[in-house]
């Protein structure tokens, strides 16, 4: 740790980080309920305002068992100001996005189960509804490397440099989204996910013609009371 961040991290006011540490988990939570991501999988993380210091989920810790105690502040560099804690080990792209990115001020990584069948089949959703069409606006995909690996926060820069990007899916894996605070980015993984739910719906019906739709049985007796 050196001393000019722990200098930094000291300067932050306790109540603003406090609320900052409940944000997370609230987000994190939210994300967990709604069936978003599984077991110990994700991790999401914001920049605190002012500063070059990141808050980001702690490793092996459910999102859906988040307490403020499982949130960790590190450096860009990955530097942990708070000992004994340990970032999730995802920590080198959230960082290095925040660094080519200086509007974003938060990273939301899940694993919403829809938009991941696409990122198995490889390929991207077209965005079939107005709402994904406003929030998230294109999508892009991240090709298949290790988790947590330097390789993997390269190509992830490399492609979220572009500075219009909202959204990406990792292949095989799962989101990414970011956007200028937590909520925000948060809310663009719900958006990508809707779209892909319902694109896979749209097909499902498209690949359905009317000929073939299911027939119910005939009532005879449509009007007639129960005995």
């Amino acid at each position: 740790m050196s001393n000019d961040a722990a200098a930094v991290l000291k300067a932050v006011d306790p109540y603003a980080l406090r609320l900052l540490r409940e944000e997370l988990v609230s987000i994190s939570r939210r994300g967990y309920e709604r069936g978003l991501v599984a077991g110990v999988s994700g991790n999401n993380s914001l920049r605190i305002p002012g500063t070059d210091l990141v808050l980001i989920k702690t490793t092996g810790c459910c999102q859906g068992d988040m307490d403020t105690a499982d949130t960790v502040v590190l450096t860009m560099d990955g530097d942990v100001l708070e000992p004994g804690k340990a970032p999730s080990k995802e920590w080198r792209w959230h960082t290095a996005i925040y660094r080519v990115r200086p509007d974003v001020g938060a990273v939301v990584h899940l694993h919403p189960p829809y938009s991941v069948a696409f990122a198995v089949a490889n390929q991207v959703p077209k965005i079939v509804h107005s709402a994904a069409r406003g929030h998230v606006r294109r999508i892009e995909m991240v090709d298949l490397l290790p988790a947590g690996s330097p390789e993997l926060a390269e190509v992830i820069t490399a492609m979220f440099s572009d500075g219009d990007l909202r959204v990406a899916l990792m292949r095989e894996h799962g989101t990414i989204s970011v956007g200028p605070d937590l909520r925000t980015a948060y809310f663009r993984t719900e958006y990508l996910e809707d779209n892909a739910k319902v694109a896979i719906l749209a097909a499902q019906i498209d690949a359905i013609s009317p000929e073939r739709h299911i027939r119910l049985a005939e009532d005879l007796a449509p009007f007639a009371e129960d005995a």
